[in-house]
């Protein structure tokens, strides 16, 4: 039994997770998982660099959970940075920051990277119940990872097209206009197209959404009263349903979106182009594959983070 904490910064939100491992058993048991939306990607697509008050919130967050991970009693711990810190100029001056509160190197890794730790987390509690191959989706705010493979990553590609960027890119207008819908339409199928050509989107059996845009989405489909992680992992519904829940989360304006029970405050903004992007990509792997139906998980990366951490990550 080992008990680790992986800490998955992303360009909206910060994540910890805190759970006990038993490789021999293939069993990871929840501890502590905490999430704050600190945007530390807020106008990189734009400079290049990450902004002040934007790393302050982040380093915040990481000095809070490492006085957690301290209580624990943790015996090892991996951060991983994605898609702001590889894109900002200044992540040198990140990386630092985040060295001198953890007291390990924090890792600034590539969008294969963070693929490969999304499908480990998502898959481990599936493949007993759903058909393989999987196509797992983490859609963030900087970028979006798609990952097909059964037991392991068989193809995968990271886009530069997340929630954050995207709205920051295109959606300004509360509800967006047609126009600006229509442009980053263009933008996220573009993407799309680069991902198909890497990716055999035909060979999918079940497709699989992970990270905070998916999951609240799939608290819409549900029509849940809070959010409630328990009822939304392992949720699985049809395709024209969870399109239908992205066009009206799409066409919301801030405040009405505000109001959802199940909606986090740092999503608000961000959760339209969130919605755009993952219609997309469920219109375009049903298209394409003979998946009826979304099957969303709220295991991803920080799961995959834990799983790397022991010596043989468990395969169920």
């Amino acid at each position: 039994m080992a008990r680790v904490a992986a800490i998955d910064c992303g360009t909206n939100s910060i994540r910890l997770l805190i759970a006990d491992l038993d490789p021999s058993t293939g069993t990871l048991v929840d501890l502590d998982r905490q999430m704050e939306v600190v945007r530390l990607g807020a106008g990189v697509d734009r400079t290049g660099e990450i902004a002040p008050e934007a790393m302050a919130r982040t380093l915040a967050a990481t000095t809070r959970y490492a006085q957690l991970c301290q209580a624990a009693e943790v015996d090892s711990i991996r951060f991983v940075a994605t898609s702001a810190s590889r894109d900002a100029r200044n992540r040198d001056e990140f990386v630092d920051g985040v060295r001198s509160i953890l007291g390990i190197e924090p890792e600034v890794i590539p969008g294969s990277e963070e693929a490969a730790l999304s499908f480990l987390g998502a898959t481990a509690g599936l493949r007993a119940t759903h058909e393989s191959p999987f196509l797992v989706v983490d859609l963030g705010g900087g970028s979006t990872e798609v990952v097909l493979g059964e037991e392991d990553v068989e193809a995968a590609l990271s886009v530069d097209v997340g929630c954050v960027r995207l709205t920051e890119r295109h959606l300004r207008s509360d509800p967006a206009t047609a126009a600006e819908l229509e442009a980053a339409i263009a933008d996220v199928d573009a993407a799309l197209d680069r991902v198909a050509e890497q990716v055999p989107l035909a060979l999918a059996r079940t497709l699989v959404g992970v990270a905070g845009t998916v999951t609240t989405i799939t608290a819409h489909v549900l029509g849940l009263p809070a959010y409630d992680p328990v009822a939304i992992h392992g949720a699985t519904a049809d395709v024209d349903r969870v399109v239908a829940a992205c066009d009206e989360l799409i066409a919301m304006p801030r405040a009405a979106r505000a109001a959802l029970p199940y909606m986090h405050p740092g999503r608000v903004d961000v959760i339209g182009a969130g919605a755009l992007i993952w219609r997309q990509v469920v219109q375009r792997v049903a298209g394409l594959a003979p998946v009826t139906d979304v099957v969303t998980s709220e295991h991803d990366i920080l799961d995959g983070i834990c799983w790397s951490l022991v010596p043989t990550p468990a395969r169920e």
